[in-house]
């Protein structure tokens, strides 16, 4: 069922939307570093995927059980295949770098998706997308070197922040599909339909990898995946009533919700460099992906 494009009553919902969407998002990322350092990423999961779609089933029940076309759930799949790996990537990150940190290099995701919408779609790019490039850049830069001067820059945060600038190319090709695909499906299908594929991509792969969860790990997971279910249905009513030019830079606040969580979860406190890294990387994005004025 194809996701209504009427206006809403007010333009700011869309708006509303996406920031509640993104607030979700990253109070789950805190659930799931939480329920990852307890059984390792993939359990976890796997887990909340199969939480999440025992979530989302009885919504799309009510929704009138809409049934995706062959073209459709073949839309579905890559963005579930495509997020399982980003996802898996993030949190492989995250267990080893502080959530503000891993939220601030995150961020590349929108200027890569610059370049690959003219690898993939043949759009030229401008020079303005080159600067966005070297200011998000710099910000990287910036955030390496706060953790190299404050000596605690070892293997772990090498590979914890590799793992989050590959999974940011992974973000990047999910926001190009993202927009299409609400355009395609509603809400409920959209959230049902991730969460499965995902379970079962997971699943597929579990005997390599399963951990039992104790009922505390059990408990961070189940925020998650009601955090997760409920940031899909946030974030797809956004994406499918305003033009993605108008939402992206809403994904910036997600560096304060992080900051937040890492904060009073884990004790994790941003460094200046930090800050003013992430400050580097969003006035990258802002000035890579933002059209003339656009009214909203």
């Amino acid at each position: 069922m194809p996701a209504s494009l009427d206006r809403p009553s007010s333009p700011l919902l869309p708006v509303l939307s996406v920031i509640a969407g993104i607030a979700a998002f990253s109070v789950m990322d805190a659930a799931m570093k939480a329920a990852a350092l307890g059984v390792g990423v993939a359990s976890a999961l796997l887990l909340r995927n199969l939480f999440a779609t025992a979530i989302t089933f009885p919504l799309w029940l009510v929704a009138g059980r809409p049934v995706p076309t062959p073209a459709v759930a073949k839309l579905h799949f890559q963005r579930s295949a495509i997020t399982a790996i980003m996802a898996a990537l993030f949190f492989h990150g995250l267990v080893r770098i502080p959530m503000a940190e891993g939220m601030a290099i995150s961020f590349f995701a929108p200027i890569i998706a610059l370049y690959l919408a003219a690898l993939m779609l043949g759009e030229t790019i401008r020079p303005r997308a080159v600067l966005a490039a070297l200011l998000g850049l710099a910000g990287m830069l910036v955030i390496g070197a706060d953790r190299f001067g404050a000596g605690e820059y070892g293997p772990d945060a090498i590979e914890g922040t590799a793992a989050i600038v590959l999974s940011a190319v992974f973000y990047a090709l999910n926001l190009v599909l993202q927009r299409r695909q609400a355009m395609l499906a509603g809400p409920v299908e959209i959230a049902l339909f991730q969460n499965l594929n995902v379970a079962l991509i997971f699943l597929v792969l579990s005997p390599l990898y399963w951990t039992m969860p104790d009922a505390q790990t059990l408990g961070w997971i189940a925020a998650g995946a009601v955090l997760a279910t409920a940031a899909l249905l946030f974030l797809s009513w956004g994406y499918a009533r305003a033009e993605a030019q108008v939402l992206v830079p809403v994904e910036y606040t997600g560096f304060l919700w992080a900051a937040l969580m890492g904060w009073l979860i884990f004790g994790e406190q941003p460094g200046k460099g930090v800050v003013a890294g992430a400050a580097l990387i969003v006035l990258g994005c802002w000035i890579g992906t933002r059209k003339t004025q656009i009214d909203i």
